[in-house]
Protein backbone atom coordinates (compact mmCIF):
# COMPACT_ATOMS: atom_id res chain seq x y z
CA UNK A 1 0.00 0.00 0.00
CA UNK A 2 1.45 3.28 -0.93
CA UNK A 3 1.66 6.47 1.37
CA UNK A 4 0.74 9.57 -0.64
CA UNK A 5 3.33 11.68 -1.54
CA UNK A 6 4.07 14.43 0.77
CA UNK A 7 2.35 18.29 0.90
CA UNK A 8 5.01 20.56 0.93
CA UNK A 9 2.62 23.62 0.51
CA UNK A 10 -0.06 22.70 2.74
CA UNK A 11 -3.21 25.15 2.92
CA UNK A 12 -1.94 26.37 6.47
CA UNK A 13 0.86 25.64 8.65
CA UNK A 14 1.04 23.51 11.31
CA UNK A 15 4.23 24.28 13.22
CA UNK A 16 3.96 21.11 15.68
CA UNK A 17 2.08 19.79 18.18
CA UNK A 18 2.06 21.68 21.76
CA UNK A 19 -0.58 20.13 24.06
CA UNK A 20 -3.74 17.65 25.07
CA UNK A 21 -6.64 18.42 27.43
CA UNK A 22 -7.23 15.25 29.74
CA UNK A 23 -10.14 14.37 32.34
CA UNK A 24 -9.45 12.91 35.52
CA UNK A 25 -11.58 12.05 38.53
CA UNK A 26 -8.87 13.40 41.08
CA UNK A 27 -6.98 16.26 40.95
CA UNK A 28 -5.18 15.83 43.82
CA UNK A 29 -3.79 12.49 42.39
CA UNK A 30 -3.28 13.32 39.20
CA UNK A 31 -0.81 15.93 40.38
CA UNK A 32 0.97 13.25 42.50
CA UNK A 33 1.58 11.45 39.41
CA UNK A 34 2.21 13.86 36.39
CA UNK A 35 3.89 16.68 38.56
CA UNK A 36 5.36 14.60 41.35
CA UNK A 37 6.49 11.50 39.52
CA UNK A 38 6.54 12.25 35.74
CA UNK A 39 8.43 15.38 36.76
CA UNK A 40 6.28 18.21 34.88
CA UNK A 41 6.15 21.49 35.94
CA UNK A 42 2.67 22.77 37.29
CA UNK A 43 2.06 26.44 35.61
CA UNK A 44 -1.71 26.80 36.63
CA UNK A 45 -3.99 25.74 38.83
CA UNK A 46 -7.66 25.86 39.73
CA UNK A 47 -10.02 23.73 41.78
CA UNK A 48 -10.69 21.94 38.66
CA UNK A 49 -8.04 22.38 36.37
CA UNK A 50 -4.16 21.95 36.46
CA UNK A 51 -1.73 23.24 33.56
CA UNK A 52 1.93 21.67 33.07
CA UNK A 53 5.07 22.17 30.70
CA UNK A 54 7.63 20.27 30.12
CA UNK A 55 11.27 21.36 31.13
CA UNK A 56 11.94 23.36 27.59
CA UNK A 57 9.28 24.55 26.77
CA UNK A 58 8.64 28.30 27.16
CA UNK A 59 4.77 27.94 26.00
CA UNK A 60 2.27 28.03 29.15
CA UNK A 61 1.80 24.63 29.10
CA UNK A 62 1.59 20.87 27.31
CA UNK A 63 -0.66 19.53 29.74
CA UNK A 64 -3.86 20.59 30.71
CA UNK A 65 -6.24 18.05 33.70
CA UNK A 66 -9.43 18.95 33.99
CA UNK A 67 -11.85 17.80 36.80
CA UNK A 68 -14.68 15.29 35.37
CA UNK A 69 -16.38 11.90 36.07
CA UNK A 70 -14.96 10.31 33.02
CA UNK A 71 -11.52 9.84 31.99
CA UNK A 72 -11.66 11.21 28.92
CA UNK A 73 -9.69 13.36 26.28
CA UNK A 74 -10.86 16.84 25.39
CA UNK A 75 -9.06 17.84 22.53
CA UNK A 76 -5.25 17.57 21.19
CA UNK A 77 -3.74 21.04 20.56
CA UNK A 78 -1.86 22.13 17.85
CA UNK A 79 0.34 25.77 17.25
CA UNK A 80 0.62 26.97 13.73
CA UNK A 81 3.15 29.56 12.31
CA UNK A 82 0.70 32.53 12.21
CA UNK A 83 -2.79 34.35 13.32
CA UNK A 84 -3.19 34.25 9.17
CA UNK A 85 -2.60 30.70 9.22
CA UNK A 86 -5.85 30.33 11.93
CA UNK A 87 -8.25 32.03 9.34
CA UNK A 88 -6.64 29.44 6.98
CA UNK A 89 -7.63 26.75 8.76
CA UNK A 90 -11.14 27.80 9.57
CA UNK A 91 -11.36 27.98 5.56
CA UNK A 92 -10.29 24.63 4.84
CA UNK A 93 -12.08 22.70 7.52
CA UNK A 94 -15.27 24.39 6.98
CA UNK A 95 -14.82 23.53 3.17
CA UNK A 96 -14.94 19.93 4.37
CA UNK A 97 -18.44 20.66 6.50
CA UNK A 98 -16.62 20.18 9.43
CA UNK A 99 -17.27 21.93 12.19
CA UNK A 100 -15.43 25.74 12.89
CA UNK A 101 -15.30 27.85 16.22
CA UNK A 102 -13.21 30.40 17.56
CA UNK A 103 -12.63 30.43 21.37
CA UNK A 104 -9.48 31.72 23.60
CA UNK A 105 -9.03 29.34 26.48
CA UNK A 106 -6.59 30.44 29.89
CA UNK A 107 -3.45 31.45 28.69
CA UNK A 108 -3.85 31.22 24.93
CA UNK A 109 -4.16 33.72 22.20
CA UNK A 110 -7.27 33.22 19.64
CA UNK A 111 -7.91 29.52 19.05
CA UNK A 112 -9.70 27.61 15.99
CA UNK A 113 -11.74 24.60 17.23
CA UNK A 114 -12.55 21.66 14.97
CA UNK A 115 -12.31 18.03 14.31
CA UNK A 116 -10.71 15.58 11.74
CA UNK A 117 -12.64 13.98 10.03
CA UNK A 118 -12.73 11.01 11.74
CA UNK A 119 -13.79 12.44 15.12
CA UNK A 120 -10.66 13.57 16.65
CA UNK A 121 -11.01 16.91 18.62
CA UNK A 122 -8.66 19.49 17.36
CA UNK A 123 -7.85 22.72 18.31
CA UNK A 124 -5.02 25.22 16.56
CA UNK A 125 -3.46 28.63 18.04
CA UNK A 126 -0.65 30.85 17.24
CA UNK A 127 -0.15 32.63 20.62
CA UNK A 128 0.13 31.07 23.98
CA UNK A 129 1.38 33.06 27.15
CA UNK A 130 4.86 32.64 27.74
CA UNK A 131 7.08 31.73 31.05
CA UNK A 132 10.63 31.95 31.86
CA UNK A 133 12.99 29.64 30.38
CA UNK A 134 13.63 26.55 33.14
CA UNK A 135 16.03 24.42 31.18
CA UNK A 136 18.95 25.30 33.61
CA UNK A 137 17.00 25.34 36.60
CA UNK A 138 18.26 21.95 37.67
CA UNK A 139 16.98 21.82 41.11
CA UNK A 140 13.40 21.72 39.49
CA UNK A 141 14.03 18.71 37.85
CA UNK A 142 12.66 15.40 38.79
CA UNK A 143 11.03 12.00 37.96
CA UNK A 144 11.55 11.15 34.27
CA UNK A 145 12.82 14.83 33.50
CA UNK A 146 10.68 15.48 31.10
CA UNK A 147 12.20 17.97 28.31
CA UNK A 148 9.45 18.53 25.93
CA UNK A 149 5.69 17.22 24.67
CA UNK A 150 6.95 15.18 21.82
CA UNK A 151 4.27 13.47 19.93
CA UNK A 152 0.17 11.80 19.44
CA UNK A 153 -0.76 8.15 18.91
CA UNK A 154 -4.36 7.88 18.39
CA UNK A 155 -6.15 4.70 17.03
CA UNK A 156 -8.01 5.22 13.93
CA UNK A 157 -10.78 2.98 12.39
CA UNK A 158 -9.19 3.85 9.27
CA UNK A 159 -5.72 4.18 9.06
CA UNK A 160 -5.45 5.03 5.25
CA UNK A 161 -8.60 7.78 5.71
CA UNK A 162 -6.75 8.80 8.66
CA UNK A 163 -3.16 9.31 6.94
CA UNK A 164 -4.57 10.71 3.42
CA UNK A 165 -6.07 14.25 5.21
CA UNK A 166 -2.98 14.95 7.81
CA UNK A 167 -0.87 13.97 4.79
CA UNK A 168 -3.53 17.11 3.05
CA UNK A 169 -2.28 19.33 6.02
CA UNK A 170 1.28 19.05 5.36
CA UNK A 171 2.22 16.14 7.70
CA UNK A 172 4.40 13.67 6.77
CA UNK A 173 4.80 10.22 6.58
CA UNK A 174 8.49 8.51 8.24
CA UNK A 175 7.49 5.16 8.55
CA UNK A 176 4.75 2.93 8.30
CA UNK A 177 3.19 -0.79 8.97
CA UNK A 178 1.00 -3.00 6.25
CA UNK A 179 -1.36 -5.44 6.75
CA UNK A 180 -0.46 -8.86 5.72
CA UNK A 181 -1.78 -8.87 2.26
CA UNK A 182 0.06 -5.30 2.13
CA UNK A 183 -3.58 -3.59 0.85
CA UNK A 184 -4.09 -1.24 3.66
CA UNK A 185 -2.17 0.69 6.04
CA UNK A 186 -1.97 -0.99 9.90
CA UNK A 187 -0.14 2.15 11.23
CA UNK A 188 1.55 5.46 10.28
CA UNK A 189 4.06 7.67 11.83
CA UNK A 190 4.31 11.42 10.69
CA UNK A 191 5.49 14.63 11.64
CA UNK A 192 6.03 18.44 10.98
CA UNK A 193 8.76 19.27 13.71
CA UNK A 194 11.22 17.07 11.94
CA UNK A 195 11.76 14.13 14.56
CA UNK A 196 9.69 10.86 13.30
CA UNK A 197 6.36 12.09 14.61
CA UNK A 198 3.69 14.58 15.90
CA UNK A 199 1.08 12.71 15.09
CA UNK A 200 0.68 8.52 14.64
CA UNK A 201 -2.18 6.12 13.88
CA UNK A 202 -2.56 2.71 15.10
CA UNK A 203 -5.20 0.56 13.80
CA UNK A 204 -8.06 -0.53 16.21
CA UNK A 205 -11.56 0.71 17.56
CA UNK A 206 -11.36 4.35 17.17
CA UNK A 207 -10.62 7.43 17.34
CA UNK A 208 -9.10 7.16 20.70
CA UNK A 209 -6.16 8.38 22.12
CA UNK A 210 -3.57 5.60 22.64
CA UNK A 211 -0.66 7.65 24.12
CA UNK A 212 0.96 10.97 24.78
CA UNK A 213 4.45 11.09 24.95
CA UNK A 214 7.66 13.09 26.27
CA UNK A 215 10.82 13.34 25.39
CA UNK A 216 13.38 12.86 27.84
CA UNK A 217 17.74 13.50 28.16
CA UNK A 218 18.37 10.05 28.22
CA UNK A 219 17.53 5.77 28.38
CA UNK A 220 18.69 6.28 32.42
CA UNK A 221 16.24 8.85 32.86
CA UNK A 222 13.56 6.01 32.36
CA UNK A 223 15.44 3.35 34.50
CA UNK A 224 14.97 6.21 37.10
CA UNK A 225 11.35 6.44 36.92
CA UNK A 226 10.80 2.78 37.20
CA UNK A 227 12.64 2.84 40.04
CA UNK A 228 10.50 5.54 42.07
CA UNK A 229 7.51 3.96 39.83
CA UNK A 230 8.42 0.66 42.00
CA UNK A 231 8.83 1.85 45.19
CA UNK A 232 6.03 4.70 45.49
CA UNK A 233 2.92 2.61 44.93
CA UNK A 234 2.87 2.75 40.61
CA UNK A 235 4.41 -0.58 39.95
CA UNK A 236 1.09 -1.27 38.61
CA UNK A 237 1.11 1.54 36.41
CA UNK A 238 4.30 0.48 34.59
CA UNK A 239 2.56 -1.18 31.48
CA UNK A 240 4.87 -1.75 28.53
CA UNK A 241 9.39 -1.73 28.66
CA UNK A 242 11.85 -0.57 28.67
CA UNK A 243 12.89 -0.93 25.10
CA UNK A 244 13.80 -0.16 22.15
CA UNK A 245 11.61 0.53 19.14
CA UNK A 246 11.87 -0.94 15.75
CA UNK A 247 9.43 1.50 14.76
CA UNK A 248 11.51 5.37 15.45
CA UNK A 249 14.61 3.90 16.60
CA UNK A 250 13.30 5.25 20.06
CA UNK A 251 13.84 4.21 23.79
CA UNK A 252 10.54 4.14 25.09
CA UNK A 253 8.64 3.37 28.79
CA UNK A 254 4.81 3.01 28.59
CA UNK A 255 3.10 3.95 31.70
CA UNK A 256 -0.29 4.88 32.88
CA UNK A 257 -1.72 7.66 34.81
CA UNK A 258 -4.70 6.55 37.91
CA UNK A 259 -7.23 7.10 35.17
CA UNK A 260 -6.02 4.97 32.70
CA UNK A 261 -4.81 7.63 30.49
CA UNK A 262 -1.31 6.14 28.42
CA UNK A 263 2.14 8.19 28.68
CA UNK A 264 4.98 7.38 26.85
CA UNK A 265 8.38 8.16 27.74
CA UNK A 266 10.52 8.43 24.76
CA UNK A 267 14.20 9.46 23.65
CA UNK A 268 16.80 8.43 20.70
CA UNK A 269 14.67 8.62 17.42
CA UNK A 270 16.33 10.16 14.56
CA UNK A 271 15.86 13.80 12.28
CA UNK A 272 13.42 13.40 9.29
CA UNK A 273 13.86 17.08 8.17
CA UNK A 274 14.64 16.53 4.70
CA UNK A 275 11.02 17.14 2.66
CA UNK A 276 12.28 13.98 -0.14
CA UNK A 277 13.40 12.01 3.19
CA UNK A 278 11.55 8.96 2.05
CA UNK A 279 9.20 6.82 4.78
CA UNK A 280 10.08 3.11 6.17
CA UNK A 281 8.13 0.22 5.31
CA UNK A 282 7.61 -2.58 8.27
CA UNK A 283 5.97 -5.87 8.31
CA UNK A 284 2.85 -6.03 10.77
CA UNK A 285 4.19 -9.59 11.50
CA UNK A 286 8.05 -8.72 12.05
CA UNK A 287 9.06 -9.26 15.44
CA UNK A 288 11.41 -6.45 15.73
CA UNK A 289 8.65 -3.36 14.59
CA UNK A 290 7.67 -3.44 17.65
CA UNK A 291 10.80 -4.06 19.68
CA UNK A 292 13.90 -4.05 17.86
CA UNK A 293 14.58 -6.30 20.32
CA UNK A 294 11.78 -9.00 19.20
CA UNK A 295 9.33 -8.19 23.05
CA UNK A 296 6.04 -8.19 21.44
CA UNK A 297 3.30 -5.52 23.25
CA UNK A 298 0.73 -6.51 25.68
CA UNK A 299 -2.65 -6.94 25.08
CA UNK A 300 -3.79 -4.08 26.39
CA UNK A 301 -1.69 -1.98 24.18
CA UNK A 302 -3.65 -3.16 20.99
CA UNK A 303 -6.85 -2.71 22.99
CA UNK A 304 -7.00 0.21 25.32
CA UNK A 305 -7.40 3.88 24.77
CA UNK A 306 -8.61 7.01 26.06
CA UNK A 307 -12.23 7.45 24.52
CA UNK A 308 -12.48 11.69 22.75
CA UNK A 309 -15.16 13.53 24.32
CA UNK A 310 -18.81 13.31 22.74
CA UNK A 311 -16.87 10.86 19.93
CA UNK A 312 -18.41 7.64 18.88
CA UNK A 313 -16.46 4.82 18.60
CA UNK A 314 -16.04 2.77 15.45
CA UNK A 315 -15.45 -0.62 14.56
CA UNK A 316 -11.82 -1.23 12.50
CA UNK A 317 -12.45 -1.14 8.81
CA UNK A 318 -10.71 -4.49 8.78
CA UNK A 319 -9.30 -7.61 10.68
CA UNK A 320 -5.62 -7.55 11.11
CA UNK A 321 -3.25 -9.64 13.44
CA UNK A 322 -0.51 -7.99 15.15
CA UNK A 323 1.95 -10.24 17.34
CA UNK A 324 0.63 -10.01 20.92
CA UNK A 325 2.52 -11.14 24.26
CA UNK A 326 1.58 -14.46 25.49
Amino acid sequence: MPVPAPVLAPPFHVVRLNHVTLTVRDLAAARAFWADTIGLQVTGETDDRLYLRAMEERGHHCVVLERGDVPVARRLGFKVFSEEDLDRAAAFFAARGLPVAFAEPPFQGRTLRTVDPMGVPLEFYFRMEKLPSIHQSFALYRGVKPLRIDHFNCFSDDVDASVAFYNSLGFRVTEYTENEDRTRLWAAWMHRKGGVHDMAFTHGAGPRLHHVAFWVPSPMNIIDLLDLMATTGYVANIERGPGRHGISNAFFLYVRDPDGHRIEIYCSDYQTIDPDHEPIRWDLRDPQRQTLWGAPAPRSWFEEGTPFADTPLREPSYAASPIVAA
